[in-house]
């Protein structure tokens, strides 16, 4: 097929959905060193600021659920379209905001809306493309993803070398244009109407039922988020590892992010390259482990001296990170061959169960640890460990299903006689 359609579709189509995939990973961090200034702007302190935060991630989940299936049902190119049309809005508004409480409601608006180019995205390439060629366009498209946040914070910090945190937001919804830009002009629609599903909420929740139930979802999509969930411990609670923990300050998040999301791309682009060359079982468990290695270095790290000095303390949630960067093409592709009329549900409801755990860290998880190398440390260990054990049980149970089948398949000719 690659060779059918040319170059447009294995260069500059994933080039654009993996950009269309940075826009919700970027907004959760890019106000991170503007915290202090905004602090000041509203007098408010650091708990409310992590609202901020918290309130863009919850309302990102909460739509997370009906993007995909939305899109399953009137195709792709709309459901983006729109949605960043909202984003740039709620940038917008963002930027002119006059008080706190106005601010944190653009910022649901801008979690609502994200997620229609942020999971979308994701569908279109398995949409296109099958076996290893998708297998590395997947993982093209999760490097580029990958450096969203870290690029965040560091933009946040360069805009208010020039202006005040107002700047952030419109930087926001003038990417949004740039995106919208991008959907329309350039990206094909690879939803065909006669793949399409019914548009009414009935079918829509059906979907999302049928999916949810499947016991393959339930282990692969809490696997991929408890994985994730590790290194976002750190994405979410950034502003206080890298002040509180580090003592580092507002142009410092970069020391954090470039070697976290550099491993993560890393990671992206041997799975790339493994593609065809190791079973994507294989590569899973390889990226799992790796993962639980650095689970485990970043606790024994933090229980040394060494604990809040770099480059030691992010040497574990970066091996934590190649490890994600490995597993998580694949096992996104994993999820979507499972349902294949219902792939933007399955993208859908796997973001939401990640979404939601990764919500739940923002806004409970990370004010716990009171800035503790060692709490954010077995944190990720807890969450690593966890994803792994449900690889394995989906493992076990892909081995069980495959002997019942191989059993069955001998006995057959035997009845027939």
């Amino acid at each position: 097929m690659t060779e059918r359609i040319g170059w447009r579709f294995t260069v500059l189509v994933p080039a654009i959905l993996a950009a269309l995939s940075m826009i919700g990973p970027f907004s959760v961090d890019t106000p991170f060193p503007a915290f202090p200034e905004m602090g000041r702007a509203f007098d408010v302190g650091t708990e409310q600021l992590q609202l901020v935060v918290t309130v863009y991630l919850a309302s990102f989940a909460l739509m997370s659920v009906f993007h995909g299936p939305l899109s399953d049902a009137v195709g792709r190119r709309p459901v983006m379209a729109v949605s960043i049309a909202v984003y740039v809005v709620a940038s917008i508004g963002a930027a002119l905001c006059s008080s706190f409480v106005v601010l944190l409601v653009f910022r649901a608006l801008q979690g609502l809306s994200a997620g229609g180019s942020t999971i979308v995205s994701r569908t279109v390439i398995r949409d296109l493309f099958d076996g290893p060629q998708a297998q590395r366009l997947m993982s093209r498209v999760a490097i580029i993803f990958g450096i969203a946040p870290a690029i965040g914070p560091i933009m946040g910090g360069l805009l208010l070398q020039v202006g005040s945190w107002r700047g952030i937001f419109v930087f926001q919804a003038t990417l949004g244009v740039v995106l919208i830009l991008l959907v329309v002009l350039l990206l094909p629609e690879s939803h065909p109407a006669e793949r399409r599903v019914p548009l009414n909420v009935s079918e829509v929740l059906r979907g999302l039922v049928d999916v949810g139930r499947e016991g393959a979802f339930q282990r692969l999509g809490w696997a991929i988020a408890l994985l994730f969930g590790a290194q976002f411990l750190y994405i979410g609670g950034a502003a206080v590892f890298v002040v509180d923990v580090l003592g580092q300050g507002e142009l410092d998040f970069w020391k954090l992010f470039v070697p976290m999301i550099g491993c993560m791309m890393i990671g992206s682009w041997l799975c790339g390259r493994a593609a065809g060359r190791i079973s994507a079982r294989r590569l899973v468990s390889l990226g799992c482990t790796t993962a639980f290695a650095g689970g485990v270095i970043g606790v024994l790290v933090a229980a040394t001296p060494y604990a809040a000095e770099l480059p030691w303390a992010v040497v574990g949630v970066s091996l934590v990170a190649l490890g994600n960067g490995i597993t998580y093409p694949t096992m996104q592709l994993m999820l979507l061959d499972r349902f294949p009329h219902r792939r933007g549900a399955v993208v859908s409801l796997a973001s939401f169960v990640a979404l939601v755990l990764n919500a739940i860290t923002a806004v409970a998880v990370v004010p716990a640890l009171a800035g503790s190398a060692l709490g954010f440390a077995t944190t990720a260990l807890v969450s690593v460990g966890a994803g792994q054990l449900l690889w394995a049980w989906h493992c076990a149970v892909e081995d069980r299903d495959c002997a019942v089948s191989k059993d069955a398949a001998e006995l057959e000719p035997t009845e027939m006689l």
